[in-house]
């Protein structure tokens, strides 16, 4: 949907759509756990994370190749985003994800823990709008791009490293600081 919106606000709000279903069906995305590692941290809980990071990015580059090639224009589009995001410095990158990190952390808990649908609904838009970086969306992006090369792999591994960090940045410190009641 954000591929196709020619209003980037529009776009924003769609992209809502995708987290309101994973978390109103109790689906497991990658950027919506990984800041839960902090509470449980033992080996079981990170391998399903990973195994959880691994289904993603194989159902997102399968949808990514299909949309490539049943909506051809959206495929160029999302090389035209792909080529843009190449142009990131390495630090950079590692910025904009964690800060989506973070964001993505806030919409999966006060969803999980107010059982309200707010979270989703401002922090998804905040994160599209100011440019931060997805992995589970990225790995989709460059999948319908058609875009295959070592430096896309390391962009990639540097959003999963940056939301990685930043969807653990605020549990850990609460953990550090005290309760999360406090």
């Amino acid at each position: 949907m954000f591929l196709a919106c020619e209003n980037r606000y529009v776009g924003a709000v769609m992209f809502s759509v995708a987290l309101l279903c994973i978390c109103l069906k109790g689906y497991a995305l990658f950027t919506g756990k990984v800041g839960f590692i902090p509470e449980k941290h033992g080996r079981e809980e990170f391998s399903v994370l990973l195994l959880g990071l691994l289904g993603n990015a194989i159902g997102t580059i399968l949808g990514g190749y299909l949309i490539r090639a049943g909506l051809p224009k959206l495929g160029e589009a999302a090389e035209t985003l792909c080529q843009a995001k190449l142009l990131q410095l390495p630090g950079q990158t590692f910025v904009r994800a964690l800060f989506c990190g973070i964001l993505m952390y806030l919409a999966v808990s006060i969803y999980r823990d107010q059982k309200n649908v707010i979270g989703i609904l401002f922090c998804i838009p905040v994160f599209i709008l100011s440019g931060f970086e997805h992995s589970i969306a990225d790995i989709f992006y460059f999948a319908a791009s058609g875009i295959v090369s070592v430096k896309a792999f390391g962009f990639l591994w540097m959003v999963i490293l940056g939301n990685s960090v930043g969807g653990m940045l605020l549990p850990a410190v609460s953990m550090i600081g005290g309760s999360k009641n406090d």
